[in-house]
């Protein structure tokens, strides 16, 4: 060993520099002789932070001990797949690969994280010491020994953790499909429950001399709780019914299904409103085990008087327009809606229509409607409305309120299910 040793720092530093070296596995067998040889031969750099001491790719020549500071080791530095594999402090070391490997490449990037001092070791410097002290390499091979099993146990677990990515994201994936299988499904029975309960209203309304019928439904949902009927009792009466069940979706729909089966069925065995009503109402009750109710108007229209009788379960009242435009209200009685109680106060009452007049039944989410502001449609723009259809079609007023109804809400959503009945005396 030659004794020519430069002096590049202070014989200060270097003595910290042999203690450094003697804590090195790679060197701690070296004799305090030979340490102090490197102490004071190797090249001490001081580099900046964010410096890059070698890049992935390059040829290797030198190997690196860290001093002072810090370094990272990186994959795919400056890309968008950069990825920090490990940080290495005072002691640790990198780049030992290119003392034994002549013209090996590099397999990641060195950037320093501070201002950093690192020894720098060449391949000459180390085929130097291999003559001086052989049993180095023993050394060596057990360092990269190691280091190769820790690249092994972490590519082992990188690769576990992207599996179990991958897994994570499989089971996502399946269950997003499922969802979506779901969501068609029940959008394809929504669309057969709507279809159901369109079939439910009147293809098409009577046609009987000297009055006319109109009508409309509008769901809030795919499916809703309103419904409307006008059919033939006999040659001489026809029924009118207008039902709102007091929620909204299928629940509501299915109640309402069947409140409408059991009212025309009753109605079609002549009864007076009021008892079909109340027929109805004690079926409900009695085997019913949900908290649905359902406010309704079925009545009468007598062809040969002109007179309609009517029953009332906690539904709006009807309004009559009459042909010079006046918009008369019915006489508000005390009622309840059917499937609320066993026993129930029903507004039983008759009205003549007048040649000209119109008599229009509605659900409240036409009152309920609301514009972009909030504010309700309400009864008394239904009436306005209403007063400017006179001398109309059934049909032609039950459209014209509809009308007028979408322009106010503006596009707005809908709470609520839109019903509307029109009968036209001619």
């Amino acid at each position: 060993m030659s004794n020519d040793m430069p002096e590049h720092t202070t014989p200060l530093i270097r003595e910290d520099l042999i203690t450094l070296l003697r804590q090195m596995p790679l060197f701690s067998d070296l004799p305090r002789g030979e340490l102090k040889y490197l102490a004071y031969t190797l090249e001490l750099q001081m580099l900046e932070a964010e410096h890059i001491i070698f890049r992935e790719g390059d040829q290797g020549d030198s190997f690196y001990v860290v001093v002072s500071g810090g370094v990272d080791v990186i994959m795919a530095i400056g890309s968008t797949d950069e990825k920090l594999l490990a940080s290495l402090g005072p002691g640790e070391y990198t780049g030992e690969m290119s003392l034994v490997i002549p013209g090996g490449k590099r397999s990641a990037s060195i950037r320093t994280r501070s201002a950093t001092q690192v020894l720098v070791m060449t391949r000459e410097d180390f085929d130097e010491l291999l003559h001086r002290q052989p049993h180095v390499a023993y050394a060596m091979v057990k360092v990269m020994s190691d280091r190769l099993r820790n690249s092994d146990n972490s590519a082992f677990h990188d690769l576990r953790e992207k599996n179990q990515q991958l897994q994570r994201a499989y089971d996502e994936l399946k269950s997003a499909q499922a969802q979506i299988i779901e969501k068609e499904r029940m959008e394809k029975e929504l669309q057969l429950a709507a279809d159901i309960q369109m079939s439910l209203l009147p293809r098409r309304l009577p046609e009987v001399p000297g009055v006319d019928f109109g009508g409309y439904m509008d769901p809030a949902r795919s499916v809703g709780g309103d419904l409307y009927d006008v059919f033939e009792i006999d040659k001489n009466r026809l029924g009118v019914l207008i039902g709102d069940v007091a929620d909204k979706g299928v629940p509501s729909a299915i109640f309402m299904a069947r409140a409408h089966a059991l009212l025309t069925a009753e109605s079609l065995r002549g009864a007076a409103p009021g008892d079909v009503l109340r027929n109805v109402n004690s079926y409900l009750t009695r085997l019913d085990q949900t908290d649905l109710f359902v406010t309704v108007i079925y009545g009468i229209y007598d062809l040969r008087s002109a007179v309609f009788q009517f029953a009332r379960a906690g539904h709006e009242l009807p309004l009559l327009l009459f042909e010079n435009g006046e918009v008369r209200e019915m006489e508000r009685k005390e009622s309840l809606p059917i499937g609320f109680f066993a026993e129930i106060p029903l507004d039983e009452q008759m009205i003549e229509i007048p040649p000209g007049a119109t008599l229009l039944l509605f659900t409240d989410g036409m009152c309920d409607c609301r514009d972009p502001l909030g504010e309700e449609f309400g009864r008394d723009r239904i009436r306005q409305n209403l007063a400017m259809l006179h001398g109309l079609s059934a049909q032609d007023s039950c459209d014209g309120l509809v009308s007028a109804l979408q322009a106010f809400r503006q596009g707005a959503a809908q709470d609520d299910d839109v019903s509307l009945v029109t009968l036209h005396r001619q």
